[in-house]
């Protein structure tokens, strides 16, 4: 039986909503036709983008999770951590933390894990390789989900299914996102990065 979420969980759920409807973001695509996959956030540029991200999954029907140190999910936050979206990962085995997620996956009867695939804010632009070895492992899809703060437009574009060609997914991934933001140098060094990679294969 699934547990009612808690008070204090759903009124933080609808504070960071409101926020979003406040702020007036005016979204781009649909709820993508599959029940579990990964969502890359990008660009990882504000604090802003969480409540974006969970705006926009409220509008499009979807329940955003998020990957959390194991260790955050300690009594008394356990119920709440569980209820925003959480999934422990327990860091201290870094070798097995794709199969812990591709574990909670397989558990799942629905999941939209949220990664911000550069990591931090401070990123120049390059992205970990870690959600793609995740949605491979998982066999899941990749949703592209883009954001621009300066004209409040934001939007997902369609599943991607990696195919096991990181170069060649990555470079579709790249097209998707500099069509949608052309003026974002964070996804100009990602364009280039793909042709690194070619020439690394080569």
């Amino acid at each position: 039986m699934h547990r009612k979420p808690s008070l204090l969980s759903r009124l933080v759920r609808r504070i960071l909503v409101l926020l979003y409807r406040w702020k007036g973001w005016q979204i781009e695509g649909s709820r993508p036709d599959v029940t579990k996959f990964v969502i890359l956030g990008a660009p990882h540029t504000s604090n802003w983008d969480f409540v974006f991200f969970l705006g926009v999954a409220d509008d499009l029907g979807i329940r955003p999770s998020f990957m959390g140190k194991k260790s955050l999910f300690k009594w008394p936050a356990t119920n709440f951590m569980l209820d925003m979206g959480g999934v422990p990962v327990d860091r201290s085995q870094r070798a097995n933390y794709v199969s812990q997620v591709v574990k909670a996956f397989e558990d799942a009867d629905e999941l939209a894990l949220v990664i911000a695939p550069e990591g931090s804010r401070t990123s120049q632009g390059e992205w970990r390789s870690g959600f793609y070895h995740i949605a491979m492992a998982a066999g899941v899809p990749i949703v592209p989900a883009w954001v621009n703060h300066d004209a409040m437009t934001g939007g997902m574009g369609e599943p991607l299914m990696p195919t096991g060609d990181y170069r060649a997914d990555l470079a579709k991934l790249a097209a998707f996102y500099r069509e949608k933001r052309p003026d974002c140098d964070r996804f100009v060094v990602l364009e280039k990065s793909t042709q690194t990679i070619a020439e690394m294969h080569r």
